[in-house]
């Protein structure tokens, strides 16, 4: 059966009508984007389409490397976020990489209510460890709401500790290659992206950067 040709056709026109307004303003712009790629940003982010790096950021095509997955989870057995981490250190030579979460996650929020959503289950089951390793304080807050936000924020700062323990962040430390790992989380009700106060320069400081903001922020008082 032939396709539609008029399937997605106001995508094709928006694609259209953006190249003439950048073109307008900059004619040369696509031939200088298209010989070169070096940004100084690699963004993790969530999915989520609410969620777009370039836009948060104030940034243009080719100023950020991009890699996306459900909740932003950093795992040591996935070939695709450590194939993205080494391309984007040793071939791109970023200077930072962002873990970025986001308040009202639904990957989140499914490892909250222990949502049953089929093969993601193994997926989300890595923000469920983040949720029990921290359940004596989550627990401790008074709404689900505050429980949801606080655990978009520790997934980040977990994930963050996953991005310092990767070979290809570790070994670009070893040979003084400059590079920062930080955790934001990004708010969709207001736009603003918050600095999670954990940014790690060097394997010395990850541990007590990581210890720091958790005892400061997540931790209930005796």
């Amino acid at each position: 059966m032939p396709q539609n040709p008029y399937i997605l056709k106001s995508l094709f026109d928006a694609n259209k009508a953006w190249v003439d307004n950048v073109t307008d303003t900059d004619s040369a712009y696509f031939e200088r984007l298209a010989k070169q790629q070096s940004p100084e940003y690699l963004w993790i982010g969530c999915s989520d389409s609410r969620v777009p790096a370039n836009q948060i950021t104030g940034l243009a095509p080719g100023e950020v490397f991009v890699h996306r997955n459900i909740a932003n989870v950093v795992v040591h057995s996935d070939l695709n976020v450590l194939s993205v981490i080494q391309f984007a250190i040793e071939f791109i030579k970023v200077k930072h990489i962002m873990v970025v979460g986001h308040y009202g996650c639904s990957g989140v929020k499914a490892s909250m209510d222990h949502q049953r959503l089929g093969l993601s289950d193994n997926w989300i089951r890595h923000v469920r460890d983040v949720g029990q390793k921290h359940a004596k304080y989550l627990d401790s807050l008074p709404s689900e709401h505050e429980r949801h936000d606080k655990l978009c924020e520790l997934n980040v700062i977990e994930q963050v500790v996953h991005v310092c323990q990767t070979s290809s962040v570790q070994e670009a430390w070893d040979r003084n290659q400059p590079l920062t790992v930080h955790g934001w989380a990004y708010g969709l009700k207001d736009g603003i992206a918050r600095d999670l106060g954990i940014s790690v320069t060097n394997p010395r400081e990850m541990r007590s950067r990581y210890q720091a903001v958790i005892e400061k922020r997540y931790t209930v008082a005796d």
